[in-house]
């Protein structure tokens, strides 16, 4: 709160892995203030505060821990949901950077199939997990994945549906695994979608001025 009307702090950054996951209770209070201020919440991948980045445990090799923030990340979403952070906090956005972002739309499917066996555990949720996730949640390109043939990149984007509009470009420069502008996708964006990647979502995320 001391820095919240400091127009150089936009958001609060949490690490890929916290000490517990992002829906407990003892982060409220910091979800209270941004949503008070206007604040925006992200979770960067890796930083650890010595948990594992896998649910199996420490792996063994870099690739192994390269591929791994988006396990805890999809983790902090669940607990996000399940613990009714969007419900107390309605106007909270929660940012994913560096984390990927092809396997949000399947999440979302297992989140509502597993919501619709389970929901009277959680009567707190006033609708479908998935929704809190397209009405909360925004996530960064960078690292893009990449299938290996073209088309099939389409089909994400088909599926991500009005979540695309949470697309945020990211280049992760200057790391040795930065993506170019203008490499970062294996196929051509149709122009609409594209501005709304490169600029137009993280505009309107943050309150940004300009034109195309």
């Amino acid at each position: 709160r001391r820095r919240a009307s400091d127009p150089r702090f936009v958001q609060v950054q949490f690490t890929g892995r916290p000490q517990e996951p992002m829906g407990r209770r003892k982060y409220w209070p910091i979800y209270e203030a941004c949503q008070e201020y206007g604040l925006k919440v992200i979770s960067h991948a890796f930083g650890s505060y010595g948990q594992p980045i896998t649910g199996a445990g420490w792996p063994s090799f870099y690739l192994e821990d390269h591929v791994g923030p988006a396990q805890a990340m999809q983790a902090n979403i669940i607990s996000l949901v399940a613990e009714g952070v969007f419900d107390r906090f309605p106007d909270l956005k929660v940012v994913s950077v560096e984390n990927g972002a092809g396997w949000l739309p399947s999440l979302m499917w297992r989140l509502d199939a597993s919501w619709s066996l389970l929901r009277e555990e959680v009567p707190h949720l006033q609708m479908a997990p998935s929704e809190y996730v397209r009405r909360h949640m925004w996530a960064t390109t960078q690292p893009m994945e990449e299938p290996h043939q073209p088309h099939q990149f389409g089909e994400f984007i088909d599926h991500l549906g009005s979540l695309a509009d949470h697309i945020l470009f990211a280049s992760d420069y200057p790391h040795w695994d930065a993506d170019q502008p203008d490499e970062a996708f294996p196929v051509r964006l149709a122009p609409e979608l594209e501005y709304k990647i490169y600029y137009g979502n993280a505009a309107a995320l943050y309150g940004l001025g300009g034109t195309k």
